[in-house]
């Protein structure tokens, strides 16, 4: 069998990518199959992407993109399954799709782990976004053979246009690169947070609880992102997100962060940040929106914040409590082994390609 990949970013660069499927293709090659991968953006226009200026090289990266796209629709006889992640072109209407699904009768599937048809515009994307075709996705999702989302809300927007929809969620490889657990007895605290730089706006309603706690406590506010924060605490330390040095990077946490705004885009999120503090024995206080609350059960995983205030005194209470935390810890990797590791949920992904 010889399987199409079409994704929108540089392989081990994206999250959505890394998490929801790239960690599952060695199972693919292993079982005789041949795969070829094709992302729109590449290495050098990813590297460039999300930084000011160079408006004429980016520019340059996305024609290369669509010549891409449309270059590998001449090898497409030579694939039984075509997998898209999220779209074949980040602006513009499903084009490619259609071609791909109706003229060249490909089986397609089609992986989303966001709400992608709302608009979700921020400062740094706010340009493509006039650029974007958010409703392409109901139709992709009615082109495709089969149609695989993160969690039960994306599912149940991709069934009002596809009965065959397999609900995947984003998984943890705790056999290899989540192996190890999180030692709590540790003098540093660190109170930590990951993620991209469009998401880094759901940090600042708790920077104010986190100054208080400075008065109060010793710790390291850690965020690992893309990009460097603008607030300012007196405990934060900033590391560039790093592939290779990740999960070292999230082991010096002793409690994670994932707050979130109770909104329809939230709702469609996986809940990815507070899986890969679980699986490293790191307790997780987030809000309870969307799938946070199957994820983060109260008491026995961490803690929900429905409320900016309800985060201090939770917060405080795991700082004092080294043995709450690895209890937390515990239970937090127990749960992301049994339910969203990639060997409890790697028959459901093989099952898309057949």
């Amino acid at each position: 069998m010889n399987i199409l990949f079409l994704t929108p970013y540089p392989a081990g660069q994206a999250p959505s990518q890394r998490f929801r499927f790239e960690q599952y293709l060695h199972f693919l090659t292993e079982g005789g199959h041949q795969l070829k991968c094709q992302s729109f953006i590449d290495e050098q226009t990813w590297a460039i992407l999300y930084k000011p200026g160079k408006v004429v090289k980016k520019a340059w990266g996305i024609v290369k993109g669509f010549l891409r796209r449309f270059f590998v629709l001449f090898t497409l006889w030579k694939y039984d399954y075509v997998f898209i992640h999220r779209e074949a072109s980040p602006i513009g209407p499903p084009i490619f799709e259609w071609l791909i699904a109706k003229l060249f009768r490909k089986k397609v599937i089609y992986d989303f782990d966001d709400a992608i048809w709302l608009a979700n515009t921020s400062e740094e994307n706010k340009l493509a976004a006039r650029l974007k075709w958010h409703q392409k996705v109901g139709s992709i999702c009615k082109w495709s053979y089969k149609v695989s989302c993160g969690n039960d809300y994306l599912c149940d927007y991709a069934r009002q246009f596809n009965q065959n929809v397999v609900h995947l969620p984003t998984t943890i490889d705790t056999e290899n690169r989540h192996a190890q657990l999180k030692d709590q007895h540790t003098d540093n605290l660190v109170i930590g947070w990951t993620g991209t730089h469009s998401t880094l706006k759901y940090l600042e309603p708790i920077v104010p609880v986190l100054q208080k706690l400075e008065k109060e406590f010793s710790f390291t506010f850690l965020v690992i992102s893309n990009h460097e924060p603008t607030f300012r605490l007196d405990s934060l330390m900033y590391l560039p997100w790093k592939e290779e040095t990740e999960v070292q990077d999230l082991l010096r946490m002793n409690i994670g962060l994932m707050p979130l705004t109770a909104d329809k885009w939230s709702e469609g999120k996986c809940g990815f940040k507070a899986l890969q503090y679980l699986a490293l024995g790191i307790p997780a206080v987030a809000s309870p929106v969307g799938v946070n609350t199957k994820i983060v059960q109260e008491g026995v995983t961490g803690f929900l914040c429905e409320e900016v205030n309800a985060w201090e005194p939770l917060l405080k209470k795991l700082l004092e409590d080294p043995e709450l935390r690895a209890e937390l810890g515990k239970n937090g990797r127990k749960l992301v082994e049994g339910i969203y590791s990639v060997e409890a949920n790697c028959e459901r992904f093989l099952s898309l390609f057949k």
